[in-house]
């Protein structure tokens, strides 16, 4: 499914090591991990990840495509199952932005640059960023800083963090903020930053390693962007906020040296995923051309089956839809369940209209992949378009059951309702989709129409009334963090 979201204001830079700089004052660090429970419990760390995330979701360029979501929540999760003090769930989302960085904050979440992702060679240098920002959480780095300062509040906390992130929303001024806080730092506050650093760099390793992938990716990766980047008068924002100094980068070459080279391939997916980044983020053929030029310099069975699917893709964006199914077609005839080739010969076919060609298709594919969420979100939206409303309503309701935090899938169900004429759901589901961007008066005052459309129907008006308490309980919970 074709789906990019383009919600306002671009770019948060890496969150956690900017408040450690603000915020942080003659810290001494233990060496690996830390309760912190004086101050803010697991609990409150989910919740405050729940407030931000609903931030992020209102204010940055989140990219909601099914097939990326899929691919980096996947890499992702299998690091964190090799991870060591694993206390909260772990969300990975990627944000567009032509500005190379990560970050993580409270709660298990984790935010990936598209260029990152594009701008890696191998899928272990990929992870070994991921694994980096798993371990800025499950070592607790902002509850660390907030366990130091220990006479301020959560929610003064939370306030505070709020306002940076606010700031950061545009990265002109978010660099600026970086920039001067670095400057004016005292050594004690760098030092805490350089510590922060050096633990998530020896954990990440050592979660890297577990997980399968290249020891040896995160010293490369950061060398060769420390040796791309040697002149220039104004380095890239990752290393301005994960601050790269020899010893910091002596002591990962150092920690990955312990383990044996390992020869470990980039997967279908990784390269993939990057092909459908490129073309669905870039503007002209010219990002096209240097990624072939990329792909065709490997010269591998991965790369070549990722240009042909990129070349497809392509077609299907400059509207040429034969071209793109030809193109396609030899992929989906060797593997025609493949969740990336269904999803784009679905939108093929969709834009073609031959729903009832992509229903039949995906329905098979799910047969052999039945908990894909791509797939589930490809067949809600092939109901649609063959007007199978009732289909699309049934699947989306079990969908964002257990998927509640899946803007696309409340999109969807939305417009499935609104081909059904059936107004007060339809106004139910936006507003599912206003709350999880923090806008919880327009969902409220949204729940609180569609009541007055179903007066008469005690079933409908309970449950309204239901989520119009849950949505004022975390309205009022959350506005601790805005003071």
């Amino acid at each position: 499914m074709k789906k990019i979201s383009t919600l306002v204001l671009s770019g948060l830079i890496a969150l956690q090591s900017t408040i450690s700089l603000a915020a942080s004052n003659n810290i001494n660090l233990p060496d690996i991990g830390t309760a912190a429970v004086a101050t803010l419990s697991i609990g409150q760390e989910i919740e405050m990840g729940d407030y931000y995330t609903r931030m992020l979701q209102a204010s940055t360029p989140i990219i909601e495509d099914p097939m990326i979501n899929e691919y980096i929540n996947s890499l992702g999760n299998k690091l964190v199952a090799k991870a060591d003090s694993v206390q909260t769930p772990f969300h990975f989302y990627v944000m567009k932005s032509n500005v190379l960085n990560a970050f993580a904050y409270f709660g298990g979440n984790v935010v990936i640059h598209s260029k990152l992702i594009i701008d890696t060679d191998t899928e272990s240098e990929l992870a070994s960023v991921m694994a980096h920002e798993i371990g800025h959480v499950t070592q607790r780095h902002l509850a660390r800083a907030m366990e130091a300062r220990s006479q301020n509040s959560p929610y003064i906390w939370g306030a505070t963090l709020g306002a940076i992130l606010l700031a950061l929303a545009n990265p002109d001024a978010g660099m600026a903020a970086i920039t001067g806080t670095m400057a004016g730092s005292a050594q004690s506050q760098i030092s805490f930053t350089q510590s922060n650093e050096q633990e998530a760099d020896r954990v990440g390793i050592r979660t890297l390693t577990r997980a399968g992938f290249d020891p040896h990716a995160s010293a490369d990766f950061l060398q060769k962007l420390a040796d791309e980047t040697r002149f220039m008068s104004k380095p890239p924002e990752m290393l301005l906020t994960h601050p790269l100094p020899d010893s910091r980068l002596s002591d990962i070459r150092n920690r990955s040296n312990q383990f044996a080279p390992k020869s470990v391939a980039s997967s279908l997916n990784y390269y993939l995923a990057k092909a459908r980044l490129v073309i669905l983020l870039g503007n002209n053929k010219n990002a096209m051309q240097l990624l072939i030029q990329d792909y065709q310099k490997r010269n591998n069975p991965q790369t070549q089956i990722a240009l042909i699917y990129a070349d497809a893709l392509w077609d299907l964006k400059m509207a040429k839809l034969t071209s793109a199914k030809n193109k396609l077609q030899p992929l989906l005839n060797s593997e025609p369940n493949n969740p990336w080739f269904v999803d784009l010969m679905t939108d093929i076919d969709l834009e073609s209209n031959n729903s009832f060609v992509a229903i039949e298709r995906i329905t098979k594919a799910l047969k052999t992949y039945p908990n894909n969420k791509s797939l589930q979100i490809n067949l809600a939206n092939s109901y649609i378009a063959a007007k199978q409303n009732t289909k699309a309503i049934s699947l989306l309701h079990r969908y964002t059951l257990k998927n509640a935090d899946d803007i696309v899938g409340w999109e969807l169900l939305e417009l499935a309702y609104r081909g059904q004429r059936q107004r007060a759901q339809e106004m139910s589901a936006r507003a599912e989709i206003l709350a999880l961007q923090g806008q919880f008066d327009q969902a409220i005052r949204l729940l609180q129409n569609a009541k007055n459309i179903t007066q008469g129907n005690a079933m409908s008006n309970a449950r309204i009334d239901a989520r119009i308490s849950e949505l004022q309980q975390l309205q009022k919970r959350y506005a601790n963090y805005q003071h």
